[in-house]
């Protein structure tokens, strides 16, 4: 049991880093690079990425994340594991907060993006833009603070873990 929990533990802390990095890197680097595209450039950058972004490395992360903070908790819940469970379910919440504002505000964002078509043939870019752009990367930096919350969490929760072995 106690190797499986820090097993969890790592493995949620490690999905749960990568996915935090890749929206902070967006909030940090990526849309302030193309705060000054044109129009249509920015659209095509977004669209292509929205679809390249889904792939098995950063499903491993995105979902990962998910499935090992929940294996963590479920580890945890027995009397000898309780002391790191506050911890880790609070990285769920945490993590689960940030799936909720993927799926109910940048995917259909994305989607909407996705729809208007191919740039050259996009009548209004700068509607579509608009649209789009302050809206999603106002919920990014919310995804990126709630993913590194919950990573803080796990961090954190290495540090009970650890303590309570030493």
């Amino acid at each position: 049991m106690e190797l499986s929990r820090v097993i969890a533990l790592v493995a949620a802390t490690v999905t749960t880093g990568l996915t935090a990095g890749l929206f902070y890197a967006y909030a940090c680097s990526v849309m302030p690079a193309l705060r000054e595209a044109e129009d249509r450039t920015f659209i095509e950058v977004m669209q292509r990425v929205n679809v390249a972004i889904l792939n098995g490395w950063f499903m491993l992360g995105f979902v990962g994340a998910l499935l090992c903070t929940g294996a963590a908790v479920a580890l945890h819940v027995p009397a000898d594991g309780r002391h790191v469970l506050p911890a880790v379910v609070a990285a769920l919440v945490f993590y689960v907060a940030a799936l909720g504002v993927t799926r109910r505000i940048n995917i259909p964002l994305n989607d909407a993006l996705a729809a208007a078509g191919t740039p050259p043939r996009i009548g209004d870019p700068a509607a579509v833009r608009g649209r789009f752009e302050a809206r999603w990367v106002r919920w990014n930096v919310a995804r990126a603070l709630l993913c590194t919350a919950a990573l803080g969490c796990l961090c954190w929760a290495l540090v009970l873990h650890g303590s309570a072995g030493a």
